[in-house]
């Protein structure tokens, strides 16, 4: 079983907006993607993720007080959780909020930003992914800011020139053009995330170090694969070929929470896309979740929801 596809399925990722920034030092601005500037592209995100592309020159960037980052040239910058950053070729300035600074689209079309002080240029394809699950593991595993060399591995041109596809098609607007820009985000994406797990240090935590890991990994192989079938941890720890309290541990110690519990959540996502995506009655969502019966399942999904399976599917239909 392809876990990582599993979850990016259920995590449907939309396209990102881009937009291109020419800052001169010396520059700060600060930056920070919501949802509301989403929707006149006609997204609605539950979950952002933002990224910035340096094409040309170099920058410094930092999230909340932590260490700053440099970047260079070829170097995207990831930021699962869309948390306030400040970007700038010094942040010894004061920083100017980013959205401030969007002026109509420039040379190929795309919405841009041009701002500094005159000096040393910077060139960034800034942009963001979408997607309505509203918690996923993936995003939750990976660090507040991800820094990954484009032209490294053998889809180091593939992604650069897939940077400036996505540009030309949200310039365009021609018809498909979202359907190729979620499909691209995707890919994108997941690319990030391969390079993430091979390189990732020893003794990193959290789902995507779970993943790597053989005996959780396989555990989320076999969830993921049978998603219905009636887990528990003492038949996962048989399968994984380790005691039920090794297996609780290192499970409880790489994901965060215990398997059961992840099953569970991760039942409720699936059931979720199921409602969205589906005419399946919510009986049929429930079995093929797992759950035999529908009021137990009804309950459950209230817990994780908020709203009863029909009633939060006749909210995300208006929301659509």
């Amino acid at each position: 079983m392809d876990v990582l596809s599993d979850v990016l399925r259920v995590m449907r990722l939309t396209g990102g907006v881009f937009l291109e920034a020419r800052f001169t030092a010396p520059w700060c601005v600060a930056s920070e993607v919501t949802a509301e500037e989403c929707r006149p592209y006609g997204l609605d995100p539950s979950q952002v993720i933002a990224y910035h592309y340096v094409v040309e020159g170099r920058m410094t960037v930092q999230v909340g007080n932590d260490e700053p980052v440099e970047v260079s040239a070829g170097q995207i910058v990831l930021l699962p959780r869309n948390e306030p950053h400040r970007l700038g070729s010094t942040l010894d300035i004061p920083a100017v909020p980013g959205d401030q600074l969007i002026m109509e689209p420039m040379d190929e079309g795309m919405l841009g930003i041009a701002h500094g002080g005159g000096g040393v240029e910077t060139k960034v394809v800034c942009g963001f992914l979408g997607t309505e699950a509203a918690c996923n593991p993936v995003t939750a595993s990976l660090p507040r800011l991800l820094v990954m060399q484009v032209a490294d591995g053998a889809g180091g041109e593939w992604i650069a020139s897939s940077f400036h596809f996505a540009a030309r098609e949200v310039a365009s607007r021609r018809p498909g053009s979202a359907t190729v820009l979620a499909k691209l985000s995707e890919l994108l994406f997941a690319e990030i995330l391969r390079r993430w797990l091979a390189e990732a240090p020893e003794g990193a935590t959290g789902w995507l170090a779970g993943l790597r890991d053989p005996v959780v990994g396989s555990a989320l192989a076999l969830l993921h694969a049978n998603l219905a079938h009636p887990w528990t941890a003492e038949e996962l720890a048989r399968e994984t070929g380790v005691s039920r309290s090794v297996f609780a541990e290192r499970f409880t110690q790489l994901i965060g929470e215990p398997p059961m519990r992840y099953l569970a959540a991760w039942r409720m996502q699936v059931a979720a896309r199921m409602l969205r995506d589906t005419q399946h009655a919510v009986a049929q969502a429930a079995f093929a979740v797992g759950y035999e019966s529908e009021a137990a399942f009804s309950r459950a999904f209230k817990r994780e929801f908020g709203a009863p399976p029909a009633g939060w599917r006749r909210q995300a239909a208006k929301a659509a």
